[in-house]
């Protein structure tokens, strides 16, 4: 069993709060793993430790087997290591064709001169038309960003978090806040992720964790409560009674 991702007795403290608690985690390698709590969990405070946006008190964060604790945010990345926000962050007035163009760039060392990347470069190209079909974006691809369906901005968000050839992905809710006629393009994105991308995904809508995630960790209070595969999860009493609740889990 080869681990991708994994938290050593991660301890994160706000004040006099404890937010994490002791936490140790393994993410296997080409996992479909998703971490799951109540409100309050949590669950985004590990992801922000795991990507370098938050230092952890104590504990460690290995990436591949290298430990990643102190390196920050753009490193971590360059590692292998790339995230989706709760809240999109995309840059509102440029296009999905530009978006994912600079994404790639970036990737590429060419950042500064992305547009010109674009029109000159044939892999570039190809992999900006890959990304744009993938992620069903052909059609919106010349529209402005601020215009679109939300959903259409969260799988905007996925594609430029996949452009940055990731090995771990961390997934913070991609189907928040997307309206009901639009989620199935979100579940049929996240579970056609490639195979050699490690996902961890954070989650409330239920119907995405199950049909997507082969292990399950539930955090509570900052603490791992229980972890295991989903079927083993949703009969577990302790989850039913501080997250599920009875009806809600019917795997």
């Amino acid at each position: 069993m080869t681990i991708a991702l994994e938290t050593q007795n991660l301890e994160k403290t706000f004040g006099g709060l404890r937010v994490t608690r002791d936490l140790s985690l393994k993410i296997e390698q080409g996992a479909r793993h998703a971490l799951i709590g109540p409100n309050g969990a949590g669950k985004t405070t590990v992801i922000n430790q795991l990507t370098g946006v938050l230092k952890p008190n104590s504990g460690r964060i290995l990436l591949e087997g290298q430990d990643i604790t102190d390196l920050p945010v753009h490193k971590r990345v360059l590692r292998g290591l790339s995230r989706t926000f709760q809240i999109n962050q995309l840059y509102p007035d440029l296009t999905p064709l530009e978006t994912i163009g600079l994404a790639v760039s970036e990737r590429l060392g060419h950042g500064g001169d992305w547009w010109r990347r674009m029109g000159t470069r044939s892999d570039v190209n190809d992999e900006i038309a890959d990304l744009l079909t993938r992620f069903h974006l052909l059609d919106v691809m010349n529209e402005e960003t601020v215009t679109l369906p939300y959903g259409k901005q969260r799988l905007l968000e996925i594609a430029v978090a996949i452009a940055a050839k990731p090995r771990v992905l961390l997934l913070d809710e991609p189907a928040a806040g997307v309206p009901e006629s639009e989620r199935h393009d979100i579940l049929a994105v996240v579970g056609s992720l490639p195979r050699d991308v490690t996902v961890l995904l954070i989650e409330h809508d239920m119907d995405l964790v199950f049909s997507f995630a082969d292990r399950i960790s539930v955090l509570v209070s900052g603490a791992l409560l229980t972890e295991g595969p989903p079927e083993q999860v949703a009969r577990d009493p302790q989850v039913k009674a501080v997250y599920l609740g009875e009806e809600a889990v019917n795997v």
